[in-house]
């Protein structure tokens, strides 16, 4: 135990901070639902970017006296942050204060309610290692196999192979154990068990899952001992008590079935009731069942021992080597001497027709072969174990035979069937395992009890560790003493009828075969009702934790907690066991459900060791990555051994209710271990991403796309998102980015609602990516920032996508496009590929199918295979699917047309795309006075623009002049809150300081405006941008004649002028472009080949 010194400081201060004015105390209590498994961290802001995080600490009390506790003196330095960060002596009260929840019908929730005015202290726990965990492992794990299977077990594989199996599954739950002990000591586990642990080690999705199997395992766990309680009952107590009879001895099994049926239903609904009534009468009789098991394991030890002086006395009767059904005749011979005379027996009347001593109608079988007695339990010391050591499986309806005696092999009568002892089903090693498994579980019984230990960190490890031992020395002791006391052809009768139906457990015990059968009969049916308490309340915790939606009506019960609902479900599914009524067929399938529960354990401990995550630290040192991974393995080869459509079964069903619970999108943060092995993998794939930039034959488009939101912080265009999911189809990177202009500590929270807005939307298209908000004093920094930042190490954006600036010809404020242009040459500059969809509100939705149409393609200059790229990418969705590829290049006069077709025609056949193919000819011609026309206006409006400090009116008239009569969208800008500084006009009604100078300037300026004007008129284009719209105004024409019906058209993006002064001629000389069509997208690639001709 570390030491502390604990030293007084003293107080020269005179100061109180308690009196100060403004300084109140703050309640910094959680405001969650105390430590209940569900209850996530919320998380808040003080409005100065300072995040607020609730205590992630256990305990939650009132304090006694509020302002000293959280303003002290000599904390002046800290007072400030006192109301977040509590003072270390506060919060160690808390924690030493903090009591597990007693078990029972409240829930952990509950108990931890904030309203302190009605809270009850907890009972503190008192158990301790032997009676909290020992002593409950050992019930669970005893059972009705050891009582009634394990001497079959033995008699059928052998001493060898049955000590093997023994091994194999014991050697698993220890592997298991000490998993659950690592787990179990890392911090304090609620109430819960298995379930808690699981789920918060590996995720609401894996927990919901495994729990859901550990709940299915404990629901068919009930079933089984309620079908061995009855077998026990109508077999070897009260035979009489059937309700249904064979017709004649040679009839199936189908009656005994009918009986089990019968009977166990009506035992099941008794116990129903009884939990129901309340499980405070389970509790107290469950010391009488623990006292049942260890009075019948003492009397098996106790026979054996009796057995070297004294053998019971259990003759076996044998016709030949076949094994006698001894409860169908009186005396074991073919004659009986009544008086002076040899009357035939009741034997020999079983197998002859006639009573007199004639042979004539006699089984040929019963004719050739001796009637002898041999000794059923020949004791310790008689070396039987040497017949016993190996195993003699049988197929069903074969009669049991001892090899090392006499037999003359003819075959006899199928009437006489009957009145031999046969084995009743097909027997294996594989099936023999997965019957045996169910008597190795049961060790999670001190963990589902963790509330009412007094240090379960202690005592779970040893008592679990503990219990397993003496279980497995039990289980291995009783494998060689069965093997060495009993006959062989005994042992493999399963129900006795070779020793007069006496159960075969019973006839080694001492002093009476009763000890065993009452014993058993106890414990079967105390382990029922244990079943049946605890597994209700298992279903109540998954449905309390609301991660499968479907189970939420089962987390409601009586007033007082108890899960009637989970109850009455229970109950109908361990009917289904019932129903089956076969222990044989029952264990294997609750075998499985347990062994995918162990499973997952055990990866929850090597999932957290590997990881070496900060939270990791058991007080339980004995364990090893490498023993949970063996566990693990050997889960599931016992899985598989036993039952390998039963496990594929299981795992089905675990891998449905995975699925379920990560489509409804599991709301829970636990810090699970699964997340931190997806933080490993992530960044050991990131580390190697950044070895160098991806192979052509990897490029895929990584997508920044650039949002504008509006005043309530809503997503503008969310086709803009629609179009990226449509081109990604979940495959690759999307980072949906925004800026919003401010200072981060102030518009901290608009942040927030904004991110969240935009992951809304991105829910509602289907869009698979992330989201980046930033906020800046520009917004043009902002962008670049995003174009710079989003994205780590390797796995960043290679292509950006951003909306046209529309109705930038009407707006006065060159913002609307600068910073259109701005983001262009950004992207430039980083070598990104850029796209631009313009009209993006015609997109389709991605509830729309186009059943024909064309995506057409207009390849005027390569710039790295991006148009070739895209449309293939689109035709990957729904949406576009059915729409064909053209594309279209341009010659000029010096270029051979009919060369370019087939050279494009060859080298989209090696890159493997289907399109149809044209060549268009633009052929050199004068330039049309609309061209010239389109020059002038365009340069005529960006010289007035020039001129801001024009008048009202003025503006207004210019605005009128170089309007354009093909624009008729008029809508915001991109980001018409762009930052250019522009010399505003203030309004007329300001006072103003005149001077003279001031005056007269003002008049001059106001009368050379309609001269300035005169000069706009009389302006003549500049030759170069003549040029420039000539190829525009051309390419447009063609364009619009060949893809005016297409669905979508693809153009090469020309990149902005170096001179900046030209930028309006830029946006002009795109509008010219792309006027007439409906669904454009701009496409500009980054400098590197995005397309390649080889595999």
């Amino acid at each position: 135990m570390p030491h502390f010194t604990v030293v007084p400081v003293q107080d020269n201060s005179l100061s109180n901070y308690d009196s100060l004015e403004g300084i109140n105390w703050v309640d910094y209590r959680d405001t969650g639902q105390g430590g209940y498994p569900g209850h996530g961290d919320t998380v808040s802001s003080d409005g100065y970017g300072n995040h607020k995080e609730d205590s992630p600490f256990l305990g939650t009390s009132d304090s006694a006296s509020k302002g000293n506790d959280y303003y002290d003196k000599n904390l002046a330095l800290f007072e400030e942050e006192l109301d977040s960060r509590p003072k270390v002596s506060f919060l160690l009260s808390r924690l030493v204060s903090y009591t597990n929840v007693t078990q029972g019908a409240k829930e952990h929730e509950e108990a931890e309610s904030a309203d302190a005015s009605r809270r009850q202290v907890p009972k503190s726990p008192n158990m301790g290692t032997l009676m909290g965990v020992y002593l409950p492992c050992l019930q669970n794990i005893f059972g009705v196999i050891l009582f009634l299977r394990l001497t079959w077990i033995v008699g059928t594989a052998g001493v060898v192979q049955s000590f093997l199996i023994v091994l194999m599954c014991c050697s698993c739950t220890m592997l298991t154990a000490i998993s659950m002990s690592a787990i179990a000591t890392n911090g304090v586990v609620p109430a819960g068990g298995a379930y808690f642990m699981i789920s918060r080690s590996l995720g609401p999705e894996f927990g919901g899952a495994v729990g859901l199997c550990f709940y299915l395992g404990t629901t068919f766990a009930a079933a089984m001992y309620i079908l061995g309680a009855i077998e026990i009952f109508l077999k070897y107590l009260i035979p009489q008590a059937a309700i249904f009879h064979p017709a004649d001895i040679h009839a199936g099994s189908g009656a005994m079935l009918n009986n089990m049926r019968v009977y166990g239903t009506i035992c099941l609904s008794l116990m129903a009731v009884v939990v129901f009534v309340g499980v405070k009468y389970v509790n107290k009789l469950a010391s009488l069942f623990l006292a049942c098991v260890i009075i019948s394991i003492v009397s098996i030890y106790a026979g054996a021992v009796k057995s070297i002086i004294h053998p019971p006395e259990f003759p076996i009767c044998m016709l030949g080597n076949r094994t006698l059904a001894r409860d169908l005749f009186d005396v074991c011979g073919k004659t009986v001497v009544v008086g002076n005379d040899t009357v035939p027996s009741q034997l020999w009347k079983n197998f002859c027709s006639s009573e007199n001593s004639s042979s004539a109608h006699c089984d040929e079988y019963f004719l050739q072969n001796n009637v002898t007695e041999i000794q059923g339990i020949p004791g310790l010391a008689s070396g039987i174990i040497k017949e016993n050591l190996w195993g003699d499986y049988m197929e069903k309806g074969q009669i049991l035979e001892k090899a090392s005696l006499p037999s003359v092999d003819v075959h006899g009568s199928m009437e006489t069937f009957g009145f031999y002892v046969s084995a009743d089903i097909a027997t294996s090693f594989t099936l023999l395992v997965g019957i045996f498994f169910p008597s190795a579980t049961g060790i999670m019984a001190g963990s589902n009890r963790s509330g009412d230990l007094r240090d379960a960190q202690k005592s779970i490890p040893i008592g679990t560790i503990l219990a397993i031992t003496t279980t497995s020395l039990v289980y291995f002791s009783s494998v060689v003493l069965f093997g060495a006391c009993i006959e062989g052809v005994v042992l493999r009768d399963k129900f006795g009828d070779a020793v007069n139906k006496n159960l075969v457990v019973g006839t080694l015990s001492w002093p009476s075969p009763w000890v065993i059968v009452i014993g058993s009969f106890f414990s079967t049916v105390g382990a029922g009702l244990q079943s049946l308490t605890g597994a209700p309340r298992l279903l109540q915790a998954i449905a309390k934790d609301n991660i499968i939606p479907f189970l939420r009506v089962f987390g409601h019960g009586k007033a007082n907690g108890e899960p009637t609902w989970a109850l009455l479900l229970t109950g109908l599914i361990a009917e289904l066991g019932i129903l089956i009524a076969s222990l044989d067929m029952v264990a294997p399938i609750l075998s499985m459900f347990f062994l995918m529960c162990y499973l997952f354990v055990n990866l929850a401990c090597a999932v957290q060791t590997l990881l070496r995550t900060p939270n990791w630290r058991p007080r339980f040192r004995y364990y090893h990555w490498a023993l949970s991974f063996l566990g693990m393995t050997m889960c599931v080869a016992l899985m598989f051994i036993s039952s390998w459509y039963y496990a594929i079964v299981a795992m089905g069903i675990a891998g449905m209710i995975y699925k379920y619970i990560e489509y409804q999108g599991a709301e829970k943060e636990w810090g699970d271990g699964i997340r931190g092995l997806s933080l490993s993998a992530a960044r050991y794939a990131l580390l190697r991403l950044e070895a160098g930039p991806p192979h052509t034959k990897n490029w895929r488009p990584q997508l920044l796309v650039l949002l504008k939101l509006d005043e309530d912080l809503h997503v503008k265009y969310p086709r803009m998102l629609t179009f990226a999911s449509q081109l990604k189809a979940g495959k690759g990177l999307t980072i949906v980015g925004s800026v919003i202009k401010g200072s981060f500590l102030e518009c901290y929270g608009e942040t927030q609602a904004s991110e969240q807005a935009i992951k809304n939307m991105m829910e509602i298209e289907r869009v698979k990516g992330f989201c980046q908000v930033v906020v800046a004093s520009k917004v043009r920094e902002g962008i670049a920032h995003l174009i710079q930042s989003c994205g780590l190490g390797g796995m960043k954006h290679n292509t950006v996508v951003m909306g046209w600036p529309y109705g930038w010809r009407q707006s006065e404020d060159p913002r609307a496009w600068k910073t259109f242009i701005n983001t262009v040459r950004c992207t430039t500059a980083a070598h990104l590929a850029l796209m631009v969809p313009k009209n993006v509100s015609f997109y389709p939705s991605n509830h729309e199918r186009f059943s024909d149409g064309y995506i057409d393609v207009w390849w005027i200059v390569h710039d790295g295979g991006m148009l070739m790229l895209l449309p293939f990418l689109l035709k990957q969705h729904k949406v576009w699917r059915k729409c064909k590829m053209r594309i279209f290049t341009v010659a000029q006069m010096d270029d051979n047309s009919i060369q370019m077709k087939k050279d494009l025609a060859t080298f989209l056949y090696q890159l493997r795309l289907e399109a149809e193919v044209e060549v268009v000819e633009m052929h050199d011609s004068d330039i049309s006075a609309y061209t010239y026309e389109r020059t002038l206006m365009m340069e005529q409006r960006s010289q007035m623009l020039k001129q801001m400090r024009l008048s009202c009116a003025e503006r207004d008239r210019e605005a009128q002049l170089v309007k354009d009569r093909h624009s008729l969208i008029r809508m915001g800008s991109l980001y018409s809150d762009e930052e250019e500084e522009i010399i505003e006009v203030l309004p007329e009604k300001n006072q103003m300081t005149w001077t003279s100078e001031k005056i007269e300037a003002e008049r001059r300026n106001r009368s050379n405006a309609p001269e300035n004007f005169r000069e706009l008129i009389s302006i003549k284009p500049d030759q170069s941008n003549v040029r420039r719209m000539h190829t525009a105004v051309k390419l447009n024409e063609v364009i619009v004649n060949r893809s005016h019906d297409a669905r979508l058209v693809l153009l090469n993006m020309p990149g902005p002028p170096r001179n900046p002064e030209g930028d309006e001629n830029y946006m002009e000389f795109l509008e010219v472009l792309t006027e007439g069509l409906e669904r454009v997208l701009l496409v500009r690639g980054g400098g590197r080949e995005v397309i390649t001709i080889y595999s």
